[in-house]
């Protein structure tokens, strides 16, 4: 009885995994890891905006095609005015009074907003550029973004309502509170 049942379990597993599935690589694919990747693609990734704006793209987009853009691609994951949906969605817009005192790192409820808690508008941009829509990140033209974020640095009370912004002018956006971040000042690689 014993032997049967050993007999069983080989053949069994022999069974187990003799035929790759259907949807498996032919045998040799290749996937192309350890391949040098080519100036085009290093290009296409190579999108970083820095702080002082170096990197920004040709383009422009006004606050009132950022908010038709705003309302078609952003209200349904932070809400019709920025007010977010809190936890997986935050808010975006509202500069809390309270923010005056900048009391981010000892009051959690106060909201990491636009207006309250980015110091560089180009964060803002590069950061829409990379990461949004949330549902096909990097989907966004240029043009789009610049509309975007006018029409959110607007809705935030840090540019007008009628601006256009383009490469100079995001560069000239002071944001409220830029003066109250304090410089990372370590060395890479250094805790």
């Amino acid at each position: 009885m014993r032997s049967l049942v050993i007999l069983g379990l080989v053949a069994g597993l022999a069974a187990c995994g003799s035929k790759p599935a259907d949807n498996a690589p032919a045998q040799g694919t290749r996937y192309g890891l350890g391949t040098p990747a080519s100036d085009s693609l290093i290009r296409a990734m190579d999108i970083d905006i820095g702080p002082d704006g170096a990197g920004l793209p040709v383009g422009q987009g006004t606050v009132a095609d950022g908010g038709t853009l705003y309302q078609a691609q952003c209200a349904m994951c932070h809400g019709a005015k920025g007010e977010g949906m809190e936890p997986a969605f935050p808010r975006l817009l509202g500069r809390v009074p309270a923010a005056e005192d900048f009391t981010f790192s000892s009051d959690p409820k106060l909201p990491h907003t636009i207006g309250n808690y980015w110091s560089h508008a180009t964060t803002l941009f590069d950061y829409i550029r990379r990461a949004m829509p949330h549902t096909k990140p990097g989907s966004l033209s240029d043009d789009q973004v610049y509309a975007l974020t006018a029409y959110l640095l607007a809705m935030d009370d840090v540019i007008a309502d009628d601006a256009t912004l383009d490469a100079a002018a995001l560069r000239a956006v002071k944001m409220p509170y830029a003066d109250r971040f304090v410089a990372d000042d370590r060395a890479p690689g250094k805790p």
